[in-house]
C-alpha cells in the first residue's frame, strides 16, 4: 500500500511494513533530546516512576543540551544546570554538552544538525516543541512533553498516533529577495496556527531542494506553529552532503509513494511570493512588508533556532554591510560554531562580524536568550514600548519578555532592512 514519507519511517520504527494514518503504534526511538528548561522535571519523572538507581535505555541515544536559561545569575536556572550535570553524571551520559565548557553548543535544535545527530530515516523526539525542525533530514522529529520523555528514557519506547499528511509544493526559482522564513510564514497566513493540529507537513518542489540545509531547518522548524506534530523534507544529495561531512553513520533514506494519500495538497510558485511578516500577536497573522512598511520599530533581533544559523545571518550581512542600525539590533548566534563562523565567513572583504560590528550590531553569546523571554537579565529581553522585528518563531503576547511589547516575525533581511531605516522595510528596498 501507497505510504507517505512520514508513515515510512513510523512503519520502520514499529518494525511494520505499513502504518496508517490514525493508527496507534509502538515506536522504537532513536534519539532522545532534553534540555536546561525541561530536563529537570523529566529525569524527575524517571526517577519516581522508575526507582532511584534505575538506568536509562540507552545512554549513547540520550542527548543534552542546556541552551535556553543559562547566560544569568538568574538562581533557578543556575539550579537547572546543576540538575542536568548530577542526572548525566549518574547515567553516565556521554552526550552532555555543559555550559562553561568547551564542550557547550548553543541552541539544541541547530547542534543536533552540527554534531551529526540528524539521521534520515530515524525517529527523534524531544523535549521542546520545535524538535520538527530535524524534519528537514528526511527523519521523523517531534516535540513531547516531560512524561512521554521520561518513559522513553526508561523504555526507548513511545506510543503515538501515526499523523496524516499535508503536502506543500513551492515550484519554480527562490527571488534573492525570498526566504524559507518568508514560506512558511505564507503557508501559516493560509493554514492558520491549527491548521495542521497533529498532521505532518511535508515540504517539496523546486525551490524547496534549491535550499540549502539551514534554510529547510527553517521550514521544517516552524512546523509546530501550525500545530504540526512534523515537519519533513526528503533526502537529496544536499542532505546527503550535509550528513556525511559529519557522521559515518549508516541511514535509510524514504521517499513518499507518488500515490499516496495526502489530508489536503498545497501548490506555490515561489517567483510569485513576496516577503511577508507576522504581525502581533500570533505567527498566522500575515501581512506582505509593503503592506506594513513605514511601522516604526525599537529593536531588530536576529537570532534563534529559527534565525539564528550562519545562512541567517549571511542574509542579513548582505543588507547590513557598508551601512549603520537606527535601532538597537541584536545578532545572536544559534551555536558556538556559527558564532567562529561569524568571524571567518567573509562577505565582500570583510567577516560577518565585522560587518555587524562596524553596522552598530550587539553580538551576543550563542543561546536561545530572548526568544523564550527569560529571567530579566536575558539579552535582547523586549520592555513595554518595545516594537520588535524578529527573526525567531513566536510573537505572542510576553513571548519576548514584557506582554506589552509588540513582535513582528520576519526574515533575516526584512529583520536587517527594518534595523537600518528604524521602520519595517522590506528588502527589495535593500536588494
Amino acid at each position: 500500500m501507497a505510504q507517505t514519507i512520514t508513515q515510512k519511517i513510523l512503519s520502520r520504527a514499529a518494525n511494520r511494513k505499513f502504518v496508517d494514518a490514525g493508527e496507534n503504534v509502538w515506536l522504537n526511538v532513536d534519539i532522545l533530546l532534553t534540555h536546561d528548561v525541561c530536563g529537570p522535571p523529566t529525569f524527575d519523572i524517571f526517577n519516581q516512576e522508575f526507582g532511584l538507581g534505575a538506568k536509562v535505555w540507552d545512554p549513547e541515544k540520550v542527548v543534552v543540551l542546556p541552551d535556553h536559561y543559562i547566560f544569568t545569575a538568574n538562581e533557578h536556572a543556575r539550579r537547572n544546570i546543576d540538575l542536568l550535570r548530577k542526572f548525566a553524571a549518574e547515567q553516565h551520559l556521554p552526550h552532555y554538552y555543559d555550559v562553561g565548557t568547551e564542550r557547550y553548543k548553543g541552541v539544541c535544535h541547530v547542534a543536533l544538525a552540527e554534531e551529526g545527530f540528524n539521521i534520515p530515516g530515524t525517529v527523534l523526539f524531544g523535549t521542546d516543541s520545535h524538535t520538527c525542525t530535524s524534519g528537514a533530514f528526511g527523519m521523523f522529529g517531534s516535540g513531547i512533553g516531560n512524561t512521554d520523555a521520561a518513559f522513553i528514557l526508561g523504555t526507548g519506547k513511545l506510543w503515538e498516533k501515526v499523523p496524516e499528511s499535508m503536502k506543500f509544493t513551492f515550484d519554480g526559482q527562490m527571488p534573492a529577495y525570498l526566504t524559507a522564513k518568508d514560506l512558511i510564514l505564507q503557508i501559516l497566513g493560509d493554514i492558520g496556527t491549527d491548521g495542521a493540529t497533529y498532521r505532518a507537513l511535508e515540504f517539496d518542489g523546486d525551490a524547496i531542494h534549491s535550499l540549502p540545509m539551514e534554510e529547510r531547518m527553517t521550514l521544517t522548524n516552524m512546523a509546530i506553529e501550525a500545530g504540526g506534530m512534523n515537519g519533513i523534507i526528503a533526502v537529496d544529495e544536499i542532505t546527503e552532503a550535509f550528513v556525511k561531512a559529519r557522521t559515518t553513520k549508516s541511514y535509510e533514506i524514504f521517499h513518499s509513494d507518488p500515490d499516496a494519500k495526502y489530508h489536503s495538497l498545497y501548490r506555490y510558485d515561489a517567483s510569485k511570493l513576496e516577503p511577508v511578516v507576522a504581525k502581533p500577536h500570533s505567527p498566522d497573522n500575515r501581512a506582505t512588508v509593503r503592506s506594513v512598511a513605514g511601522t516604526p520599530i525599537t529593536k531588530s533581533y536576529i537570532g534563534s533556532c529559527t534565525g539564528g544559523k550562519l545562512t541567517d545571518f549571511k542574509m542579513a550581512a548582505r543588507i547590513l554591510n557598508g551601512r549603520k542600525v537606527a535601532v538597537t539590533t541584536n545578532i545572536v548566534p544559534a551555536t558556538v560554531q556559527v558564532a567562529r563562523d561569524l568571524e571567518q565567513e567573509m562577505h565582500e572583504g570583510k567577516t560577518l562580524k565585522q560587518i555587524f560590528m562596524e553596522a552598530g550590531c550587539n553580538i551576543a553569546l550563542p543561546s536561545c536568550a530572548a526568544c523564550l523571554g527569560g529571567p530579566a537579565d536575558t539579552v535582547g529581553r523586549s520592555v513595554d514600548r518595545d516594537i520588535v522585528v524578529s527573526t525567531t518563531n513566536r510573537n505572542f503576547p510576553g513571548r519576548m519578555g514584557s506582554k506589552n511589547a509588540e513582535v513582528y516575525l520576519a526574515s533575516p533581511l526584512t529583520a536587517a532592512a527594518s534595523a537600518i531605516t528604524g521602520k519595517l522595510t522590506d528588502p527589495r528596498d535593500f536588494i
